[in-house]
């Protein structure tokens, strides 16, 4: 049985800036996990939709639009509807240290900003997401 990390990014909403995202794929990849990109444009409810197809074991969004409130709200409410709430969420990109307490609130495991390194990502994923194959849902 498959022992890696599943995990799935996402870029939501309307940004257009995926090169973040595509080192961030890259650097997990290079780690490992099983990485699932599902691409520009995509809407909470595709990404969840993803996940759970991909029995995936962890969301990660990057969201540089400003629209992060909105998308990670949206997403955890999908979760909730889904009955998916034990995929971890995580999240990057242009976010306010100000919004964090309430996205962690929300259930936003961990938010990376601006000046993170891959390496810290990583090592971020590998203590708090479980492999796949350990407790199926």
């Amino acid at each position: 049985m498959d022992s890696r990390i599943r995990v799935v990014l996402g870029k939501p909403g309307l940004d257009g800036h995926d090169r973040g995202v595509k080192v961030v794929a890259r650097a997990l990849r290079d780690a490992g996990m099983e990485v699932i990109y599902t691409g520009l444009h995509q809407t909470p409810e595709q990404i969840v939709q993803t996940a759970v197809q991909e029995d995936a074991a962890a969301i990660g969004l990057s969201i540089l639009s400003g629209a992060h409130m909105t998308l990670f709200a949206r997403l955890m409410e999908v979760l909730r509807e889904q009955e998916a709430e034990d995929i971890v969420v995580f999240g990057g990109g242009i976010i306010p240290d100000a919004d964090i307490p309430e996205l962690k609130r929300m259930g936003v495991a961990r938010i990376f900003t601006p000046g993170s390194t891959t390496e810290e990502i990583v090592e971020w994923v590998r203590s708090a997401v479980p492999a796949v194959g350990l407790e199926p849902r």
